[in-house]
Parts: C-alpha cells; structure tokens; sequence
C-alpha cells in the first residue's frame, strides 16, 4: 500500500477518534480505514489506537506518529505543487462548514465559476449555524460569523456584516411600527439561540461603540437562520438579522426596516483552519477564492485600534 495514503488516513482517525467518522470523511469503507490502520502498525511495529466498543484513542506512539505525519503529509502537499506552472491541476478534496444562509445566497451560486476553474476539485459542503468543532470533525476550513473563541485554529478576518431590524407588513398591519426603546414593551422579538431551551436575551443595540439589551417577550425561539426569517416573513415578530441575509425581501417588501437608528453590533467575519505548518495549496486557493466572493458582501472590518 502507497505508505503516504496509509499517512493521511491514520492522521485522520487520528482527528476525529473514529474509523467510521475517518472514512466518511475519505470516502472510504470503514473496513478499508481498518485494514489501513493496522497494514500502518504492522509496517511500524507498535500499536496506534487503543480499541474500545465507544471510541477510539491514540497511544502514545500514535500521538507522537500524529504530531510528525501532521507536518510531513503538509510538506508533501507543498512540494506537488512547487512546479506546477499554475493551479489548475490542484486536486484533492475540500471539506467546509458554511452557514446556512451565506451558503445559500451567496457561496453555492458563485461554485460553478470556482469547480470550472478548478475542475480536478471537490468539495464537501456542510451547511449549518450551529458551532463546529473544525479540528474533531475533519473541516478544511470553517466560515463562522459572530465572536471567536476557538484558541486552537487559526482566523482570518473578512469583514463584518451591518445588521438590520426587520419585521413584516402584516405584523405593522397588527401591532404598528415601533419608533423608540420604550414601545419595544408593546412588540414581540422573535427570540434566536444556539440551543434550544435556552433564552436569548432580547433586543440588542449599540450606543457610543457599548452594546445594551433590552428585554422583550416572544411566542417564537428558533436556532436556525432559515427558520429565524420565515419567523419574520410570517408575523410573528420582529428580527434583529445580517443585512446580506435579508436584502432580496427588502426589495420585495416582504419585510421593513425599523428602529433604524438601533441597529445590533456589526458581526465579524472569519475564516478558521487549522494550526499548522503548512496549509494545503487547494485550501489556501479555496480560501482565498471564498474571501473574493464575500468581498461585496462585507463591510471592512473595524479597526480595534
């Protein structure tokens, strides 16, 4: 067997603690990822991964093989493509995680432009708005919108989305426009967490670069961008939202503006990977592809300074 596949698929068991997970991931047979394994601790001579029926664990020959195959199998990727004249032979397979809502508007409309460019590619979209971990899940690179607190990747900032406070014609029909702070205690939020049972904690507004929040009631939590505007669309309150994500329905007039002058905090934007030496030049031109694409869509990041 070619010893730098047998490589790859160890470091990816390696990262996600299970065979079936590595080959899903490869798009191999999780018999396959089995044989490979142990054809890899024949060929070494030690045991890689402790067994059990619940998970699976690198020894500590594994994690020391992990950290020098990590290094090894990104040099190898550098150096295929040291002499190609350009990328358009870059092959490979690319697995991201998008939320929803940019995947939908924005990103998948504007792959067919990338795969004509990159036909030897492939990719693997994960859409979803909930936080992915990067590194356990096998994620190429993630794009995440709102605040950090992954240490263990690397960022790249791309911008920041300005936010808009929505609700539809139907729901002005029934309970009119709020004009200040004080009539949001006669309006309903349509409440948006990350997990469901939890409550987010109302209005958010920003005043002299601190954010305040104000309490409101709602019938409706959701914990998906998709269902969080249909909320909207259908009355049940009013949404705080990234402009990008509603643009098309404020055309249309399927949803209003209001309280203009209390937008939310702007939201970040970034793209994380992983924290290694080398980056996969397919990674690296993906990324930078992504970056181009949401240039339009973004505003410039605000300077901390």
């Amino acid at each position: 067997m070619n010893k730098l596949e047998l490589l790859r698929t160890f470091v990816r068991v390696s990262e996600l603690s299970s065979f079936t997970l590595a080959g899903d991931s490869l798009g191999l047979p999780r018999s396959t990822v089995s044989e490979q394994i142990r054809a890899l601790e024949h060929l070494l001579g030690t045991r890689l991964f402790n067994r059990t029926t619940r998970r699976v664990q690198a020894t500590q020959d594994g994690m020391l093989l992990y950290e020098r195959s990590k290094n090894l199998l990104s040099g190898m990727e550098e150096i295929e493509g040291l002499f190609r004249a350009d990328d358009v032979d870059l092959t490979g397979r690319l697995r991201i995680d998008l939320p929803t809502m940019m995947a939908r508007q924005v990103i998948i409309p504007a792959l067919p432009g990338f795969l004509d460019r990159y036909p030897r590619l492939e990719v693997e979209i994960s859409c979803t708005d909930r936080r992915v971990d990067l590194l356990r899940e096998g994620f190429d690179c993630v794009l995440r919108i709102g605040v950090l607190n992954d240490l263990d990747v690397v960022a790249r900032p791309v911008g920041q989305l300005s936010m808009r406070n929505c609700v539809s014609p139907g729901y002005l029909a029934r309970y009119g426009e709020p004009r200040s702070l004080e009539d949001l205690a006669e309006h309903r939020l349509v409440h948006y967490v990350g997990t469901l049972g939890a409550r987010s904690p109302g209005f958010e507004y920003e005043r002299n670069g601190q954010v305040h929040v104000q309490a409101m009631t709602g019938a409706v939590t959701v914990n998906n961008a998709e269902a969080y505007s249909a909320a909207c669309l259908a009355g049940l309150g009013l949404i705080q939202v990234p402009a990008v994500g509603v643009a098309n329905h404020l055309r249309s007039g399927a949803l209003v503006c209001v309280l203009e002058g209390f937008q939310a905090q702007a939201m970040p934007v970034s793209l994380l990977y992983a924290r290694q030496r080398h980056v996969p030049r397919r990674v690296q031109v993906f990324m930078n592809w992504l970056a181009q694409v949401l240039a339009s869509q973004v505003d410039p990041q605000a300077d901390e300074n």
